[in-house]
This record gives structure tokens, C-alpha cells and sequence, in this order.
């Protein structure tokens, strides 16, 4: 065992770089230089024991002796270029030469000697290349042939030699022969098993990599017909591989996306470049008692198509048709990823116009009670002017004190929901009694009903339980509603305010019977600087914050708030709040992603829509 790993080691140090990163090569390489250098060392041995047993050779056997050093020579050129095949064609040339010479001084071709011809064609087929075994085919003829020439114009030197000697010599040349020939044989299987067990070894490498790497590897007719597909589609679809066979593939992919995937197809079977194609293809994620598919979702895949290899594609080829590989992987994930990025920037785009809006309607808001305070204050500065009675002063000055709340409501409103998007607005929750709190904002607002024509209404049970919240955040709630509530009813309308325990919580209920909120509104409802409908159609004053300020009291109390309406038949808006607030709410402050993740904006403006 030592003696050949020793061997094995020399043989390895002799190789040529190029040889070294490819296992049959090595092998090949291997099995060449092994049975010439030892052949010709072996030759270097017995060359003394000749000597010692015949005497000095004549000059003859001293040519054949020199000539066993030519196997060492093309070894030698293996070894310096790594040119496997021309090493064959010297090895052919120089063992022609070899029984040429030797037959042609023992008898021409029937010359113990020219059973060795046989050997040549015999030795090239272990370079498993066509060139080198016809180039010694037609050596080893063409030697004969030569033989069988000189034979016949006698050129041959006269054989001296007994029957017995010419018998020995036959049996050793034959002997010789098989026994280099059972070499050739050996090495030849031994080639074989090596290639056998690479194979074995690659196939189980592409096997491995085929089934654990989680892109899915298919083969393909140009029509899209499954020929092969790897088992990591298993994963990918929830299906066993033999159900995508065929058309399986196909019948998955989603309708809209067909036309796309046999394009790919086409034009990979083509040869053109077709990049990667991205398509919506069906999985399997839930199965019945039995074992069958109950339910499925489609992920998003991309695959790459590129033409088969000719040398791959026979079958196929001698059909006429092109088969195409293609390689998918999922991209579920990042199309999740693109779609939320296309949805926050339309939503960026729908707050960015949310805020002209809202700019432009503050520039009315803001314009209008200035201009009155402005303009009835100068009025009653040039009152020797203008000689005004008390009467009208009185009447100016209430004017102004109007126009002044109303510009301190816009400004308060915005300034809450500054605050409340900043994160730093504050509630103080205390146990507080809900009825009178609402009675109170009622009768704040019924002389605004009565003075628009409109009926409030208030039901609330004398038996409602206290409910821990901030009082303040409360009232605001309720001013906000049935303001915008008793703002956008015409006259003659009505408006219900409503409360009642239902479950764990206390439900608000403001219902009014006037111009409705659009479909499409109701979505953005409660958006902070969002308001329903454009800006020339607003009748009514109002800064398009009163319901996102609603809608984030709501949620610091750890509340919910519904918006039902249509249009030109009212609104319903209900407001759930517990009676206790939960632990998880208990804070002080407001977090900023409250106001912007579901609609709520202000009412007026929506109901204006």
C-alpha cells in the first residue's frame, strides 16, 4: 500500500498543470505515463542481467534495448505540454517503429515480432480519440504491409535459426503481446470505473444542487411543454413534480399572465434574448383530510429562458424542434415590497395634495374673519367720521368678536393637530359622568341648529356608567361631530345624537339627515388636511381637520369610530369607547402613525362632496 500511494505520488508530481483540475483527465494522464515509464525501467533492469547471461549484445539487441527509452521520451512530452492525443501519436509511431525494425531482422511478417502490430490501434483506443486510433490503425497496417514488401523482393536477411529457437521466439512474442494487450484491457477498465465514478459523483453533485437550491431548473418544448423540472418546484408550488409534467406548468400560471410565458418560450426556442419574464403563478397552500389540495394563492415568479445546448438537445433535434431551459425563482417578496413602495408614494402624493388643498382653503378661512376684523374695526376708528350709534357699534364689535373666535377655532385646530402628529398631545384620563358631558355640548350647539332650521335631538339614558377618559378629549369629540353634523344638514333637517352601553364600551351614535359623503371619500375619511370633494364646491367654512382630530381622540382612548353615509340620504358616525381605558392606551401622548393609517378626515368638507 505504501509502494503505490508512493507511486501514485510520483505519478502526480510528473503531471501537467492542466491536467490536475479535472479528475479524468488526471486519470488518463495517469494511466498513460504509469505503464511506459515502468516498461522502460523495468527494460533498464534486466539490461544488466542480459548482460550477465548473453554477453555483450550485438548491435541489434543494443537498438532494441535504446529504443525501450523512447517510452520515457514521449512520457516526457506529456509531462512538459500536456498534449494527451499528439503523446498517443508518438507513442504509436515509436512502438511501430520499434516492431518494424525487430520483424524485419527476425523473418518480415512472420516474425515473432508482428504479433506486436496487432497491440497498436489496441493502446490508442485508451486516448478515446478517433484520430489517434486511426492514425494507428494505418501505422500498424502500413507496417505490415511493409513487411509482407520486403518479404516479397527478398530484401529480408537469411534466418539461420532452428525450428525450436524460431518456436520460442513465436511463443514469446505472443506471450508478450497478450500480456501487454491484458494491460491495455486493465487500464482500460480501470478508466472506465474512474469515469463511471466521477459520473456517479457529478450526478450526485447536480442532484444535490437540484434539489436543495430553491430556483426551480426546467426543460421545456416551445410550447411550454414540461419535459423536466427540478424537485425545488415542489416547494415553490406545493405540488408533487409529476403533476407539472406536460402542460401542468402552464395550467398554473395565471390566465393574464399566459400569453407572456409561451412568448418567453418562443422566443428562447428562437434563440433570441429574451431578459426575464415575471408572471403569476398558482400554489397550493392547504390541503383536506385526504390529502388533496383545499385551497391555493398565486406568488409572483420570475424566469429566465435561454435555448438547450445542442449537444444536449439530440432527441430533440432529430424531432425538429428546439427545447428551451429555463430557470424561475420567487419574487413574491419583493413584489410585496414594490407595491407597499407604490402605495406610500401615492399616498405621499395624495398628502402632498391634500396639504394645497388644505393651504388654499386656509387662505380663505384665514382671509375671510381678518378682513371683517380689519374692516369693522377701522369702521368704528373713524367713528367721528362715519357718526355710528351705539347700536351698530355694538353690532360691529360682536361682528369682530365672531370673526375672532372663528379664527381662534382654525387656529386651535391646527395647532391640536400639530401636536397630535408630532406625537405630543396630552390626556389627563379621570372617571367622569358621560351624560351630562353630552347634554352639555347639545345644548352648546342648539342654538346653532335652531338658528339653520335644524332639529337636534338627544338620547341618553339616565343610567349610563361612568367611563374613565379625559373629560375635555371627550367634549371635543362630540362638539366636532354634531357640529359638522348640524354644518352639512339643510334646513329642515335632523340630527340625532345617541348613547348607549353595548358590550364592553360606550357607543356614540350622531346621525344626521343631510348631503352625504361619496364613496370614493369614505376611504380617505378622516386623512389629516383631507377634504371630500374639490375646493370650489365647499359651501360651508371649515379648516378639513375636525374629523382627523376625532378620529386620533378616538384612538388615544383606545377606541374605534365607523363612518356610514350616501349621498343627498346623511351620515352615520359612531364612536365606541370603553368604559375603562386599557392598559396598553394608558399613555399620555399620542403616537404619530395614528393619524395617518385609516380615513377619518374632516366631515364638513366630505359632506359637502
Amino acid at each position: 500500500m505504501a509502494v503505490s500511494r508512493i507511486i501514485g505520488e510520483c505519478l502526480d508530481a510528473l503531471l501537467h498543470p492542466s491536467a490536475r483540475y479535472d479528475a479524468l483527465t488526471t486519470a488518463r494522464h495517469r494511466a498513460f505515463l504509469a505503464p511506459r515509464l515502468l516498461g522502460s525501467l523495468a527494460a533498464f533492469a534486466a539490461f544488466p542481467l542480459y548482460l550477465v547471461l548473453r554477453g555483450a549484445p550485438t548491435a541489434l539487441e543494443a537498438a532494441a534495448f535504446a529504443w525501450l527509452i523512447a517510452p520515457i521520451l514521449v512520457a516526457w512530452f506529456l509531462s512538459r505540454t500536456g498534449r494527451y492525443e499528439q503523446a498517443h501519436f508518438l507513442s504509436s509511431l515509436a512502438l511501430t517503429a520499434l516492431v518494424i525494425g525487430v520483424a524485419a531482422l527476425t523473418g518480415g511478417i512472420q516474425s515473432f515480432a508482428a504479433v506486436w502490430l496487432v497491440v497498436i490501434p489496441i493502446e490508442a483506443a485508451l486516448s478515446a480519440s478517433r484520430r489517434a486510433v486511426m492514425f494507428a490503425a494505418s501505422l500498424a497496417l502500413g507496417g505490415a504491409a511493409v513487411l509482407i514488401g520486403l518479404g516479397l523482393f527478398g530484401v529480408l536477411p537469411v534466418q539461420t535459426a532452428g525450428a525450436a529457437s524460431s518456436a520460442t521466439l513465436a511463443a514469446f512474442g505472443i506471450t508478450s503481446a497478450a500480456l501487454y494487450a491484458s494491460g491495455l484491457a486493465y487500464g482500460a477498465v480501470w478508466l472506465a470505473r474512474t469515469n463511471g465514478a466521477l459520473l456517479n459523483v457529478e450526478e450526485e453533485r447536480y442532484r444535490l444542487l437540484a434539489r436543495n437550491m430553491s430556483d426551480v431548473i426546467s426543460r421545456h418544448n416551445r410550447n411550454g411543454a414540461v419535459r423536466f423540472i427540478s424537485p425545488a418546484a415542489e416547494n415553490l408550488l406545493g405540488t408533487p413534480v409529476a403533476r407539472l409534467a406536460e402542460h401542468g406548468l402552464f395550467d398554473r400560471v395565471h390566465v393574464a399572465d399566459r400569453p407572456a410565458y409561451l412568448k418567453a418560450m418562443s422566443d428562447a426556442a428562437r434563440g433570441r434574448e429574451t431578459g426575464s419574464v415575471e408572471f403569476r403563478i398558482r400554489r397550493e397552500v392547504a390541503r383536506d383530510e385526504r390529502g388533496r389540495p383545499s385551497a391555493a394563492e398565486f406568488v409572483w415568479v420570475e424566469m429566465r429562458c435561454r435555448p438547450l445546448e445542442s449537444s444536449l438537445a439530440t432527441t430533440a433535434a432529430n424531432a425538429g424542434e428546439t427545447e428551451v431551459v429555463a430557470v424561475m425563482r420567487d419574487i413574491t417578496e419583493r413584489k410585496i415590497h414594490e407595491q407597499a413602495l407604490d402605495e406610500a408614494r401615492a399616498e405621499a402624493d395624495r398628502a402632498d395634495a391634500a396639504k394645497s388643498r388644505f393651504l388654499a382653503t386656509m387662505s380663505h378661512e384665514l382671509r375671510t374673519p381678518l378682513n371683517a376684523i380689519i374692516g369693522f374695526s377701522d369702521m368704528i376708528l373713524q367713528d367721528d367720521v362715519l357718526m355710528l350709534g351705539p347700536e351698530r357699534r355694538k353690532e360691529y364689535a360682536q361682528l369682530i368678536n365672531d370673526s375672532g373666535q372663528h379664527l381662534l377655532s382654525v387656529v386651535n385646530g391646527i395647532l391640536d393637530m400639530s401636536k397630535m402628529e408630532s406625537g405630543s398631545f396630552e390626556i389627563v384620563p379621570e372617571p367622569f359622568a358621560p351624560r351630562p358631558a353630552l347634554l352639555n355640548c347639545c345644548n352648546l350647539l342648539a342654538l346653532k341648529a335652531r338658528d339653520s332650521g335644524i332639529d337636534l335631538v338627544t338620547r341618553a339614558p339616565e343610567n349610563l356608567p361612568e367611563v374613565v377618559g379625559d373629560p375635555r378629549a371627550f367634549k371635543q369629540i362630540l362638539l366636532n361631530l354634531v357640529s359638522n353634523a348640524i354644518k352639512f344638514t339643510e334646513r329642515g333637517g335632523t340630527v340625532t345624537v345617541s348613547a348607549a352601553v353595548e358590550g364592553p364600551g360606550l357607543v356614540l351614535r350622531v346621525t344626521d339627515t343631510g348631503v352625504g359623503i361619496a364613496e370614493e371619500d369614505l376611504k380617505r375619511l378622516g386623512d389629516p388636511f383631507f377634504q371630500a370633494g374639490k375646493t370650489y364646491q365647499r359651501r360651508h367654512e371649515g379648516t378639513g381637520l375636525g374629523l382627523s382630530i376625532v378620529k386620533s381622540l378616538v384612538r388615544m382612548h383606545g377606541g374605534e369610530i365607523e363612518v356610514q353615509s350616501q349621498i343627498d340620504c346623511g351620515t352615520t358616525v359612531t364612536v365606541s369607547l370603553p368604559l375603562a381605558l386599557p392598559a396598553a392606551s394608558n399613555v399620555t401622548t399620542l403616537n404619530p402613525a395614528m393619524t395617518t393609517d385609516s380615513p377619518a378626515t374632516d366631515y364638513q368638507v366630505k359632506k359637502s362632496a
